[in-house]
């Protein structure tokens, strides 16, 4: 039974690795696989307060979200071998796997879910520093090793949200749409 909890910390831990040093590491340079979460989910995040509208089309395809369940499933294949010696340990990562993409999909599909159960990952990609909060799940690793930097609910977040709102209606009324209702606070 200590495989859960090892799970859990191990499944956390790869997390934070694998978001700092392949998705933002080597992922900013655009020829690599990982290039997909900078160039791609971090810039449509980014433009569209949270929301990335790619989680609406179908996983399966070779684009930002269909690579992250490729990586996923990558990652429990590779802990596979292990299930006999410590299957606790190796179910719970099948699950930390699943619960990774669950939350990071409903998180921008739907930001205000995000902002009251996840805040860490919307100070990820709405706040200041990018290269922060590498946490999705939870945000264990991030207060171990000094990478957690709030901003939901700071003025500075206040500030941005609003200058946000004001470009997001200018660009629904240079397009002839209505202008998107304000967010709430």
């Amino acid at each position: 039974m200590i495989g859960i909890p090892l799970g859990m910390i191990v499944g956390n831990g790869v997390e934070w690795l694998v978001h700092k040093h392949l998705l933002h590491g080597r992922g900013r340079r655009k020829a690599s696989f990982w290039s997909f979460h900078w160039h791609e989910h971090h810039r449509e995040v980014r433009l569209n307060d949270h929301v990335d509208r790619f989680y609406q089309r179908p996983v399966f395809g070779w684009h930002a979200q269909g690579k992250e369940a490729l990586s996923l499933l990558g990652g429990c294949v590779l802990v596979t071998p292990l299930f006999p010696v410590a299957p606790f340990f190796v179910g719970t990562l099948w699950c930390w796997a699943g619960y990774y993409h669950h939350v990071h999909r409903r998180s921008h599909t739907d930001p205000e879910w995000a902002r009251q159960h996840l805040p860490w990952h919307y100070d990820h990609h709405m706040g200041p520093n990018q290269d922060a909060n590498w946490c999705v799940t939870f945000p264990w690793w991030d207060h171990v090793l000094g990478t957690r930097e709030p901003y939901l609910g700071t003025e500075r977040e206040e500030r941005d949200r609003a200058r946000r709102q004001e470009r997001l209606a200018r660009k629904a009324a240079a397009d002839g749409a209505p202008a998107p209702a304000p967010a709430p606070a």
